[in-house]
């Protein structure tokens, strides 16, 4: 399926810069729409630990809450006139859009209706205590799309031209690996990590084998690596790889547990999001 409608959650920080680079650039060369969507939260974790932590006063928590919104939309202004000339710049065909609502759930409603959706890592230091995670967590296991998280520092211009895909033949990996065609189908190489496969039957006689030779078929370069995980977790064996074969994108299957109703990220999934150095693409 080739890459033509994607979303790019956008905020004020500087994270939220490179992510809309990256996207605008990932649209350019797709030939792709892009939606850039800001969301204002009603309920910001300020005003929570405000309504908790002594203002009995009505009239003075609404007037917080004013406050609070009036300062998101101005914040929301300046990101729209950045974001609308990139478009211009960029020859981008884009466009803005700012919701209220709950970020994580207002977020995964959007996505459902594009092919790849943009979100950042979470940054532990931002200020505004947005928890960027549950922003991922809700997309990844609601939405029925891939997330392409990236990471908080640096900046990304590629994603796809070199790609390291963390294979363990399940349910999820092959989910993965098929909605990460769109983006590494013109890519140079990819390679698939397999660890401590040997002796599982799902991975057949040669671990990484039967998936590396579909790709093959969809005309990709593919390499194959089998490794062991004996000193050190599965996250970090997949991070150490994908810097020792210089990767611009890591592939995974993203796995989760029940928490009552939702889901949650599983303990792989969430070291790798708190380690990465490079965009992942992640589906469930």
């Amino acid at each position: 399926m080739p890459l033509k409608n994607i979303l790019v959650h956008v905020d004020g920080t500087t994270p939220s810069q490179a992510r809309f680079d990256l996207a605008a650039e990932l649209a350019r060369q797709h030939g792709a729409h892009l939606t850039a969507l800001f969301v204002i939260d009603p309920f910001p974790p300020s005003l929570l630990g405000a309504s908790t932590g002594g203002f009995s006063d009505g009239g003075v928590l609404a007037g917080l809450m004013q406050q609070l919104e009036q300062e998101a939309r101005e914040a929301a202004a300046l990101v729209q006139a950045r974001v609308e000339e990139a478009f211009r710049r960029e020859g981008v065909t884009g466009e803005w859009r700012v919701v209220t609502g709950v970020p994580s759930t207002t977020v995964a409603l959007h996505a459902r209706y594009v092919d790849l959706a943009i979100l950042g890592q979470h940054n532990p230091d931002r200020v505004d205590d947005l928890d960027d995670t549950s922003v991922i967590e809700q997309t990844l296991f609601t939405s029925g799309r891939p997330v392409l998280v990236v990471p908080y520092a640096g900046h990304f211009k590629t994603a796809g031209r070199r790609a390291l895909v963390g294979w363990n033949a399940s349910r999820e990996s092959a989910r993965a690996v098929n909605d990460a065609l769109m983006l590494i189908q013109a890519g140079e190489s990819v390679t698939i990590l397999t660890v401590d496969a040997e002796g599982d039957r799902a991975h057949g006689e040669v671990p990484g084998a039967d998936i590396a030779t579909h790709l093959a078929r969809h005309g990709l370069t593919v390499l194959t690596k089998q490794t062991s995980a004996a000193a050190v977790s599965i996250a970090d064996v997949m991070l150490n790889q994908a810097s020792d074969s210089a990767a611009d994108l890591l592939v995974i299957g993203a796995y989760g547990h029940s928490r009552v109703r939702e889901m949650i990220l599983g303990g792989v999934t969430r070291s790798l999001l708190q380690q990465m150095t490079i965009p992942v693409l992640m589906s469930h």
